[in-house]
């Protein structure tokens, strides 16, 4: 009998070092040294957080979107003065394409935890680099569609959304050809039951209480709207390439099933665990292996009940909509996400109310039919930013302005 060979040791770049997901594969890093370096990290503006990671885990290349070289400098010579830390002289990286750069430099994996639109151009740095992506900025993959995935080799990006990754893990039950849908459950957020006149007066502190998870404002927000569950049955179409006809969107309050996948036989393979991320994340770090004892399991030893539910598709109609722009394909999905994210900070500025926020991505959606831009099909970078661009101004000019 022979012995198992120990697992590599990857190298990781880590882009949002300073987010929910970045501050959680650093936790398991620090817990699996034997299996994870981490050779650079990028933040947007948290110099002092980063400063802070940096010097912690003694990393060569630090990355920031904002603030200056000297200002860098300043926060990582303060972090490692407080560590007690000599002779650490990291290389840095300023400005908007410091992700970029820093995605492209060699590693074993590329963890993308960046929010938003910004995330694209890091995604296509690292898989141009032949690296694999654990992708959790899905906007990425939603708004570069056709780019990402004809620049992907097979296997490439491991997706780190809680959803994807229990796909992806329930797929390992059958063929390709032997699925008949994808499951995607949703928590329902904190206003499941609510009806759409209900949702009138909701303020974005209620918006930002999320009954399981602790995100960033905007995927927070959207996960109360559920645009982040239009946006991810966008990404699962691309992901597993599956119909979008065949992928349903079911409520489950306490998310410990994380997404199921059903077979031509009739049997439904379900993925489950506690609403944490720290599984996925371990995944894409480590895919196809597992890591023990990334988090704890389900309590199988108490009563419990888990419920399911339909979506309400009249009180939360953003699932709809993105299905629509997810068929249509091309810059639309750009313009769905934009907008929503010029809606989102709208909302918590006081110029928008809940309800506006989706009711105003559809105005901007309808209107762009009208564009010559919208009926794009061969895309490239440039199509896709000036998507997002024309969708931001659109959004802004229906948006009341500031007070």
């Amino acid at each position: 009998m022979t012995d198992t060979p120990a697992p590599l040791r990857r190298r990781i770049v880590l882009l949002g070092s300073t987010g929910s997901i970045g501050t959680q594969a650093i936790d398991l890093v620090r817990r699996n040294p034997d299996r994870f370096e981490v050779t650079g990290l990028s933040a947007g503006g948290n110099l002092d957080l980063v400063a802070e990671q940096a010097v912690a885990l003694g990393v060569p290349v630090v990355a920031v979107a904002s603030g200056s070289e000297t200002d860098l400098t300043r926060a990582i010579a303060k972090a490692a003065d407080e560590a007690g830390v000599t002779a650490y002289d990291p290389e840095l990286l300023v400005g908007a394409d410091a992700s970029a750069l820093l995605a492209g430099r060699e590693a074993d994996v590329v963890v993308n935890g960046i929010t938003g639109a910004i995330g694209l151009e890091p995604t296509l740095a690292a898989l141009r680099a032949g690296t694999t992506l654990a992708l959790a900025n899905k906007e990425s993959l939603i708004i570069g569609g056709p780019l990402v995935k004809t620049l992907a080799a097979p296997g490439q990006i491991v997706p780190v959304d809680s959803e994807h990754s229990a796909i992806a893990q329930c797929l390992r039950g059958g063929r390709a050809d032997e699925v008949r849908r994808l499951v995607v459950t949703a928590s329902g957020g904190p206003f499941r039951g609510r009806s759409r006149a209900e949702l009138a007066d909701v303020t974005p502190d209620q918006a930002l209480a999320h009954p399981n998870f602790a995100m960033g404002r905007v995927i927070t927000t959207n996960s109360a709207t559920l645009v982040n569950k239009g946006l991810e049955v966008i990404e699962a179409h691309l992901l597993f390439d599956i119909p979008f006809d065949d992928i349903l969107v079911v409520v489950h309050p306490q998310q410990l099933i994380h997404s199921m996948v059903e077979f031509v036989d009739g049997s439904t393979i379900a993925q489950a665990g506690p609403p944490r991320m720290l599984v996925p994340i371990a995944l894409g770090m480590s895919w196809p292996e597992r890591i023990a004892d990334a988090d704890v399991p389900v309590d199988w030893t108490k009563a419990q009940s888990w419920d399911f539910e339909p979506l309400d598709d009249d009180a939360f109609p953003s699932v709809a909509l993105a299905r629509r722009v997810g068929k249509a394909g091309g810059t639309w999905p750009a313009v769905y996400n934009a907008a929503n994210e010029v809606c989102v900070d709208a909302f918590h500025d006081g110029r928008l109310g809940f309800v506006d926020i989706v009711d105003t991505v559809a105005r901007v959606i309808d209107a762009y039919a009208a564009e010559p831009a919208s009926r794009v099909r061969d895309l490239t970078l440039d199509d896709v930013l000036a998507a997002d661009a024309w969708a931001r101004s659109a959004a802004g000019d229906l948006v009341p302005p500031a007070p």
